[in-house]
């Protein structure tokens, strides 16, 4: 049975209306998006903290590999500040994880560098990438309309049905619905509100008239046809490709994700100060278990950084941020292109038992 015909696949210009997640914090590589994009999906770049001068390498390193559209994800979280010993407290239930780790030097908060996400976004303006979603928070004014100019159409996180009216009333094309069970940060505006995808999507494709992206534990095809069925017109893909072949996210990490159950993973705001849903860790439980005040995103993530990167390194999963959603047990290592072909006849074939 064909896949019926969405907005969002007109939109995106896509055949599979498939989007894989722009993941930050380089897990999700060049070869992964450009591997999606030519498989018929739509493959993302995660911008997070990337510099501008490297956010243009990686666009030229995808336009490299494939000639299909693919997307940019940026991030606007509100600025906030926090008190100087609250630093001081998070540093001090870190201390034993940085001797572990071999970081000899407790950091300092960093906030978000100022202008990095307005030279980001006028990076994928200069680039005309074919589609920019955004998270955290909404972009600054005219930065949608810059967009649009260029030919690039814009998505929008939403976390509950207020976040997708406003995401929809600032112009976007179309509204990602992330449901409580996505893997990763909460990616709406500022709520830390947890709705299942079942309750989330029907109310927001009622609430709004453009198109409904639906995310959050979505592994395969069938999960992909029950989210049409709720009115959505394509899905978002995370946890799913980070155990691809072409991931770049340490094998300690995969092999976490793998093992996982569903009811493994929790959401904490411990390791980045941003609630996220990751796999529990020593860190995570001695930051919630002290009660010391956390400091917001992503200052709290420049604490836990050094040793996080230490974790990369060594390839320890008890140092890493195990960014993962409830659907854990459907994970697949498979190569991009199959994959993506395995979602595509899990989908049609679901379609089909159903009418």
């Amino acid at each position: 049975m064909p896949w019926p015909q969405t907005r969002v696949a007109h939109l995106l210009g896509v055949s599979l209306p498939i989007v894989q997640a722009g993941m930050a914090g380089g897990i999700t590589p060049p070869v992964l998006v450009a591997a999606v994009s030519a498989a018929g999906g739509f493959g993302t770049v995660g911008a997070g903290t990337l510099s501008p001068d490297r956010l243009r390498e990686v666009v030229a390193e995808i336009r490299a590999r494939t000639d299909r559209p693919f997307g940019v994800n940026l991030l606007f979280p509100p600025a906030r500040a926090h008190a100087a010993a609250a630093a001081d407290a998070v540093n001090a239930v870190l201390a034993p994880f940085r001797a572990d780790a071999g970081v000899v030097a407790p950091p300092r908060p960093h906030p978000m560098p100022p202008g990095l996400v307005e030279a980001q976004l006028q990076v994928a303006i200069d680039e005309r990438v074919s589609m920019v979603t955004f998270a955290f928070g909404l972009p600054p004014a005219g930065a949608i309309e810059a967009l649009h100019a260029v030919g690039a159409v814009v998505f929008g996180t939403a976390n509950t049905v207020d976040e997708a009216r406003a995401v929809a009333a600032a112009g976007a094309d179309a509204v990602v619905a992330q449901g409580s069970e996505a893997g990763g940060h909460r990616a709406g505006l500022d709520s830390e509100a947890l709705v299942g995808l079942v309750a989330l999507v029907p109310a927001v494709v009622d609430a709004v008239d453009v198109p409904v992206v639906a995310a959050g534990g979505i592994m395969d095809g069938r999960g992909i046809a029950a989210a049409l069925m709720l009115g959505a017109e394509g899905v978002q893909l995370g946890t799913a490709f980070l155990l691809a072949h072409e991931s770049t996210a340490p094998e300690a990490y995969k092999a976490a994700l793998a093992a996982a159950r569903e009811d493994a993973s929790v959401t904490t705001r411990a390791f980045t100060g941003r609630r996220a849903r990751a796999l529990p860790t020593p860190m995570i439980e001695a930051l919630e278990a002290a009660g010391a005040d956390l400091l917001p995103y992503p200052q709290q993530a420049s604490l836990t950084a050094p040793i996080r990167e230490r974790g990369i390194e060594a390839d320890r999963a008890e140092w890493l941020l195990l960014l993962g959603g409830q659907g854990t047990r459907l994970a697949r290592r498979l190569p991009v292109a199959e994959l993506v072909a395995a979602l595509d006849a899990e989908t049609r074939a679901t379609l089909a038992r159903v009418g």
